[in-house]
């Protein structure tokens, strides 16, 4: 049992914001940090969702807030995102100046950057301001090379 907590120790000593006491929101995307784990089983193929539904940023010629759902799925490959960690990086949109497109792309790109999943899709449905929706995806990876995963 003993060599279990320790190997946990380990295992997880990269997850700082996870064994905070308190909380600290980062003010833009820039500023805030995905963190990872690994993957233990980083030889199967299975899908991750996370789904946010009180996104918030601003727009960037208004200053009016944006509100809208953000859809996060990826197959992981080595590393998989922290759910703590992911709730900061998506807090920190909410002071931040950015068209709907750059805020699923931005996501997305950090995504890729932290943990190199197989294929990930980052989905934004923005509610309605001034009469129109906007709903954008952004799609790294392709699903036809998921086959081999031992690469």
């Amino acid at each position: 049992m003993k060599e279990k907590k320790e190997e946990n120790q380990k295992r997880f000593s990269e997850l700082t914001l996870l064994s905070q006491a308190s909380t600290n929101y980062p003010n833009s995307p820039q500023n805030a940090r995905l963190e990872v784990f690994d993957n233990v089983y980083f030889n199967r193929n299975y899908e991750i969702t996370f789904k946010c539904p009180e996104f918030t940023s601003l727009c960037p010629v208004t200053n009016q807030p944006d509100f809208g759902n953000i859809t996060i799925r990826y197959i992981p490959n080595k590393l998989c995102i922290e759910s703590k960690s992911l709730k900061l990086f998506m807090f920190s949109f909410r002071n931040h100046n950015t068209f709907h497109e750059e805020a699923v792309n931005i996501i997305l790109n950090e995504i890729e950057k932290v943990c190199e999943p197989r294929w990930a899709e980052v989905t934004g449905e923005f509610f309605p301001r001034g009469g129109i929706a906007i709903h954008v995806k952004a799609v790294t990876g392709k699903l036809e090379t998921l086959g081999n995963c031992n690469e």
